[in-house]
């Protein structure tokens, strides 16, 4: 995809966000993937590289809590099933399923993933404290992105 197609898409895109009630719109071209968000948020990234990336959090969402200084290949990975939007608690307005610090169970409720309307819960594969969370309240996550890093229970 050459830059003046993707300046035109872009162009187009953030036309249809305004004109209707969508929060996000996704292109696919080939191995090039193009994702505007409602607030100026642009992703644009080759389809192989795509499930490993994060997407880049929507506006005015908070960080996720920064990377710990254990080496990764001690750390058990949870990473989402599907294509959807991450919830880290119940309902809104309820504490969340973890948080960093907490112990957890294998088959314990990490998070919800919502896709096409139906809420999937995460559940830990590994007994263990929960390190980091990477993902963000109401982001949008990729099928293999990383979502929670474990250190398993020895």
């Amino acid at each position: 995809m050459d830059i003046d197609k993707i300046k035109s898409l872009v162009a187009g895109l953030a036309d249809l966000l305004e004109g209707r009630r969508l929060e996000e719109i996704e292109v696919q071209e080939g191995e090039l993937r193009l994702r505007l968000r409602r607030g100026g948020s642009v992703s644009i990234a080759p389809l192989p590289a795509a499930a490993s990336n994060p997407a880049p959090a929507p506006a005015g969402a908070t960080p996720a809590v920064p990377a710990a200084s254990e080496p990764a290949e001690s750390l058990f990975v949870i990473k989402s099933p599907i294509v959807g939007t991450f919830y880290g608690a119940p309902s809104p307005g309820a504490a969340d399923f973890v948080k960093v610090g907490d112990q957890v169970e294998v088959g314990q409720v990490l998070c919800i993933i919502e896709a096409m309307k139906l809420m999937n819960e995460i559940e830990a594969e590994v007994a263990g404290e929960v390190v980091r969370k990477m993902a963000t309240n109401g982001q949008p996550v990729e099928f293999g992105e990383p979502l929670f890093e474990i250190r398993p229970r020895k």
